[in-house]
């Protein structure tokens, strides 16, 4: 037995369980200026919200229209998207495509900065992110689709920029 195993079985397993958490964590630096909430997070945040903008413009004006009517139904929501056209399906659709981005877009983030890449770059390639994807949305419900695919692989490329951020520090 190498003398590394001998003290870690010599170790409570409390101690055991601390030595792997520090063994396997990330070291984050605790300095005020660090631990800021950067307008990166604040990205983060709206694109969190942009689905639940897109389900907004599809049901728009349907609030107060009875469900016999043709009114949003509260009590079966996918059963009624999935009767809808237009500019509501499409609206929907992109609502389904947001969802699908975000876990691209929260990783990319957190990523530069667990690998502290300069903080301006990732704060405007986060916010141009963000305005891709209103655009994108917005292409989207417009049934603009050349445009919108252009725009989608635009914001693709800039959310593995900010992925790979870190690399050039």
């Amino acid at each position: 037995m190498l003398l590394a195993e001998q003290e870690v079985h010599s170790l409570s397993s409390m101690h055991r369980f601390a030595a792997l958490r520090q063994f396997f964590s990330f070291r984050v630096d605790t300095h005020p200026q660090a631990m800021k909430f950067t307008l990166a997070y604040w990205c983060i945040l709206f694109a969190a919200l942009l689905p639940l903008c897109c389900a907004g413009i599809g049901k728009w004006g349907l609030f107060k229209v009875s469900r016999r009517d043709g009114g949003f139904d509260n009590e079966h929501p996918r059963a009624w998207w999935d009767k809808q056209s237009g500019y509501r399906a499409r609206a929907n659709a992109a609502q389904h495509n947001t969802f699908e981005a975000l876990p691209f877009f929260f990783t990319a983030v957190v990523i530069a900065h667990l690998l502290k890449a300069p903080q301006a770059v990732v704060d405007l390639m986060a916010f141009l992110w963000l305005l891709l994807r209103c655009a994108y949305v917005l292409l989207y419900v417009g049934n603009m689709a050349s445009v919108r695919s252009l725009v989608w692989a635009s914001a693709l490329l800039v959310n593995i920029g900010i992925l790979l951020l870190g690399m050039f520090k």
